[in-house]
C-alpha cells in the first residue's frame, strides 16, 4: 500500500513538473511571437523633470521646517504670478534658448545601434528647429567601418538642417566612435576618457599550416585577381598581403580626410597615428573641446532649456536577448583585454 501511495506521489509530481515545463515553453514561445510582430518604440523623457525631482527630494531632506515652509511660500508666490502673466511653464527657461534633445549611442563592433540613431534623429528633425541643440552621449571604442560611416553620417543629418550638435564622451570614443565624435560642432571630454586612435587595423588568423598537416585539401575559387587578398585556410601570398595593406591605406587616408575636414585646425599627421589620449590630452592636442561630464552639461543647460531624452527601442525575443547578451559579453571581455595591453607598467 506504501508501494503504491508513493508511485502515485511521484507520478503526480513528475506529471506536475511536465506540464509546467510545457507552460513555460508555451509561454516563451508566444512571448517571442509577440515580440517579433511589435514594431519599434520611441520613448520620450523630460530630463528637466528628473532634475527638478531630484532638487525636490533633497531640499526635503536636507532643509528645516522653516526653511521648507519659506520655500513652499515663495513658489506659491511665483506659480500665482505666472498664472497671473499667463506665462510659460517656467520663466527662467527663455523659449528663445530652444530645446536640448539627448540621446544615448552605446556602439558595439558591428554598430547596428546605428538603426536607433536614425530613427531617434529622425524623431527629432520631425520637430527642432536653429534654435534647438541635441546633445549625443556617445560611447563606443569603435568597429566596422562601413557601419561607423553611416552612424557618422546621421548625426551630420543634425548639422545640415542648422541645429547645434554636441557630443559628450564620458568613457571611451576611439576610432569609428571618434570618427563619429568628431562631426560635432561641440565636442566634450571626461578627463580621464579614452580619445582618438584615428587609425585602421585587420587581423586574420591563418590555418593552412594546420590544414596541410592533418592532410586536409582546402580549395577557393574566385573571379577577378583580388577577390579575395587573404583567406584564413588557404596559403596566403606576398601579392594578397600588398593589396590587403593598400586597401587598409585607403580606408586609413579616408578616415584622416573625414576627421580634418570637420576639424580642420587639427595637426592630422600628428593624431592619426593610431594611438589613443586621454581627455585632458585630447584637449591638447585639439581633438576635443572642453573637459566636461555629461551630467554637468546637463545640469547647466537645464539653467534655461527643456531637456528630452529621446530612445528607439526594439522589443528582442527570447534567442535575439541571448545572442545579444553573449556578443555583449565577448565584447566586453575584448576592451579589457585590449584596454590591460594599452596600459603602461609601472
Amino acid at each position: 500500500m506504501d508501494f503504491l501511495f508513493e508511485y502515485g506521489l511521484f507520478l503526480a509530481k513528475a506529471v506536475t513538473l511536465v506540464i509546467a515545463i510545457l507552460l513555460a515553453i508555451g509561454g516563451i514561445a508566444g512571448i517571442a511571437s509577440k515580440q517579433k510582430q511589435r514594431k519599434g518604440e520611441l520613448e520620450i523623457t523630460s530630463l528637466s523633470d528628473k532634475l527638478e525631482d531630484v532638487r525636490d527630494m533633497l531640499r526635503a531632506y536636507v532643509l528645516d521646517k522653516a526653511e521648507l515652509k519659506q520655500l513652499d511660500k515663495e513658489q506659491k508666490k511665483a506659480a500665482k504670478a505666472e498664472k497671473k502673466n499667463k506665462a510659460k511653464k517656467d520663466e527662467s527657461k527663455d523659449p528663445a534658448q530652444g530645446n536640448l534633445y539627448v540621446i544615448d549611442f552605446d556602439g558595439s563592433m558591428d554598430a547596428h545601434e546605428v538603426d536607433s540613431l536614425r530613427e531617434e534623429i529622425t524623431a527629432i528633425l520631425t520637430i527642432a528647429n536653429d534654435k534647438d541643440e541635441v546633445l549625443v552621449r556617445l560611447e563606443s571604442g569603435g568597429g566596422v567601418v562601413h557601419g561607423y560611416g553611416l552612424a557618422a553620417s546621421q548625426l551630420q543629418r543634425i548639422k545640415d538642417k542648422g541645429i547645434k550638435l554636441t557630443v559628450a564622451v564620458d568613457k571611451v570614443a576611439a576610432s569609428g566612435g571618434y570618427m563619429m565624435a568628431c562631426v560635432a560642432d561641440n565636442v566634450l571630454s571626461s578627463k580621464f576618457a579614452i580619445i582618438g586612435s584615428i587609425g585602421v587595423i585587420a587581423q586574420i588568423p591563418n590555418f593552412n599550416k594546420l590544414l596541410k598537416k592533418n592532410d586536409v585539401e582546402f580549395e577557393q575559387h574566385t573571379a577577378g585577381e583580388f577577390k579575395r587578398t587573404l583567406t584564413m585556410f588557404g596559403e596566403n601570398n606576398d601579392q594578397g598581403r600588398e593589396k590587403f595593406r593598400e586597401e587598409l591605406e585607403e580606408v586609413h587616408l579616408m578616415f584622416k580626410d573625414f576627421v580634418q575636414t570637420n576639424r580642420p585646425e587639427l595637426n592630422i599627421n600628428q593624431v592619426a597615428t593610431g594611438e589613443y589620449w586621454y581627455g585632458a590630452k585630447a584637449l591638447e592636442l585639439g581633438l576635443v573641446d572642453k573637459i566636461q561630464t555629461s551630467d554637468d552639461y546637463l545640469i547647466d543647460a537645464n539653467e534655461n532649456k527643456e531637456i528630452y531624452a529621446v530612445k528607439y527601442s526594439v522589443k528582442k525575443n527570447i534567442a535575439e536577448r541571448f545572442s545579444m547578451a553573449a556578443l555583449k559579453s565577448v565584447e566586453a571581455t575584448l576592451m579589457k583585454l585590449w584596454q590591460r595591453s594599452q596600459q603602461v607598467i609601472k
